[in-house]
């Protein structure tokens, strides 16, 4: 970096649609088919279309992955839909290391920040726009859409925090939400 440059940021949002623009923006497309094991009703699950856009994801990582004190930006897209009375939802993670905290927040749409403590202890936040959750280490996390609108939800990260999806794919969280007389339950 030059001393006294003056220079552009090289990510900008889309404040109309939260969508990132710039050479450093990572996207990530999650198709139903990438969800195989996540929802509790199979037959329903086998009876969709594979190809059906699930959620995405686009994050910034402006240090390597695993700077400490580094920060990521994203924001997640999920779709809205359903698989039986089981809503549109993230594949959920901790975070590898396991005592980092994130934040994430409401843009559009509706829908649920489904938390679990390392007891299993499951409960959901409502997210809407303008709505701020802080998830504190040793918490896993997933977004379902309980709505019928796009969810879009920002999120900043430390750069070390890493995924821990395997535990997730391997027990699940201890609660699902679905749609009961049209509303969302924890079961």
């Amino acid at each position: 970096m030059q001393h006294l440059r003056m220079m552009n940021s090289p990510v900008d949002i889309n404040p109309e649609n939260y969508q990132m623009t710039g050479e450093p923006v990572v996207n990530q497309l999650r198709k139903l088919k990438d969800l195989a094991g996540v929802f509790q009703d199979q037959e329903c699950f086998e009876g969709m279309d594979p190809e059906q856009t699930a959620y995405t994801v686009q994050a910034w990582f402006p240090v390597a992955e695993g700077t400490s004190g580094g920060l990521f930006f994203g924001a997640s897209t999920i779709y809205p839909g359903k698989v039986g009375n089981e809503y549109f939802m993230t594949k959920g993670h901790f975070h590898a290391q396991s005592d980092r905290a994130e934040f994430y927040w409401g843009v559009e749409g509706e829908g649920m920040l489904i938390l679990m403590d390392r007891n299993r202890k499951t409960w959901a936040e409502k997210v809407y726009p303008g709505s701020l959750h802080y998830i504190g280490g040793e918490i896993a996390h997933r977004l379902a859409n309980t709505g019928n609108e796009k969810l879009v939800v920002g999120a900043c990260w430390p750069s070390d925090a890493g995924h821990d999806y395997q535990e997730i794919a391997k027990n699940g969280f201890s609660a699902r939400l679905l749609e009961m007389n049209g509303e969302p339950m924890l079961f």
